[in-house]
């Protein structure tokens, strides 16, 4: 990602989306960045997220008190955000 995203826009596009916290919200995606900074990108500078990867390591969070679909749930409306914004797509 190479633009810069209104965090707070982020977290109420998610809210409205998934009607979960917030604050829940920013610490899943606090999270996220952290696994995400610690990827390795190929060649072209880009980085490959396993999905399932991603969740787990959430979840192992002590702090994170979500389940699993609600992690996903999180994640995805992100995406949807991302690529709405022209800012990610889905590799296939």
């Amino acid at each position: 990602m190479t633009a810069e995203v209104n965090q707070q826009e982020l977290v109420q596009y998610i809210a409205n989306r998934t009607k979960l916290d917030p604050k829940r919200i920013q610490l899943v995606l606090k999270h996220e960045q952290a696994f995400m900074s610690g990827a390795k990108a190929n060649a072209k500078g880009e980085v490959d997220i396993d999905g399932d990867e991603l969740v787990d390591y959430v979840l192992s969070r002590p702090d994170v008190k979500l389940d699993e679909l609600k992690v996903e749930a999180i994640l995805d409306a992100e995406m949807d955000y991302l690529i709405e914004q022209g800012l990610a797509d889905y590799d296939d």
